[in-house]
């Protein structure tokens, strides 16, 4: 498994938790926005560690921390992240999960075996606009479709997110995320930040509070739990 390091303390990642951030190289999309280009693409420099780096660590340092956040990438492309999420979990510690959604059999495996308290699902853009994106012509929406049932069932604390984007978002993406989510528990429209370390940022750029408020206003109806983050 490729753990490309690790942020040690997140007021952040893991709500209502203090928390630190594990990262997983390697993802199955090509978002033109993602902020981790780095760990996103093949063979970009980048720093990597042992899983018992990373539990050293959290041995250290029970009883300040109570979560990890694990992230990427897309975990969820590692057989070894179930072996890992248990050893964090054996000493004690919450779990966050943050998926694309893309491998709904794996997020079902380590939700059921509990090896994950929280899940934080993107939803990128209404299903007609997915492919522009992900950055994948043709792109298969159907295992993001079973992922986000699956969240909405299964009883396992989650959230769904939209990273608000000037140049690729339309207030019709937020529409039609709308009426795919309705009655999510908790959705969250985030501010877009460029990272200096996008796939493909030329044109991007981040939408005003109000745009932003407005685009909550869209989802509000279907999906009353709806907020803003980042601003």
């Amino acid at each position: 498994m490729f753990i490309a390091g690790m942020q040690k303390l997140t007021l952040l990642d893991y709500p209502g938790r203090v928390a630190c951030t594990v990262f997983t190289a390697g993802c199955d999309l090509r978002c033109p926005f993602c902020h981790n280009a780095s760990l996103a693409l093949p063979g970009r420099a980048r720093d990597s560690m042992e899983a018992e780096e990373v539990l050293a660590f959290l041995r250290k340092r029970r009883g300040v921390l109570d979560g990890v956040a694990v992230t990427g990438g897309e975990p969820l492309l590692h057989r070894e992240l179930d072996g890992l999420l248990a050893e964090i979990k054996a000493l004690g510690y919450a779990v966050k999960l943050d998926t694309n959604g893309t491998f709904p059999l794996r997020l079902r495996e380590i939700v059921e075996a509990g090896l994950a308290d929280r899940v934080a699902m993107d939803i990128k853009a209404a299903p007609e606009n997915y492919p522009k994106l992900v950055g994948l012509e043709g792109f298969d929406l159907a295992p993001v479709r079973e992922s986000a049932e699956y969240l909405m069932g299964c009883g396992v604390d989650y959230e769904f997110r939209t990273t608000a984007v000037r140049g690729l978002h339309t207030p019709s993406d937020f529409e039609g995320i709308a009426d795919w989510i309705a009655g999510a528990k908790e959705y969250y429209i985030q501010e877009f930040k460029d990272s200096g370390d996008l796939i493909a940022g030329q044109g991007l750029g981040a939408f005003t509070e109000a745009e932003m408020a407005r685009f909550a206003d869209i989802v509000r109806p279907k999906v009353p739990g709806v907020k803003i983050r980042g601003i």
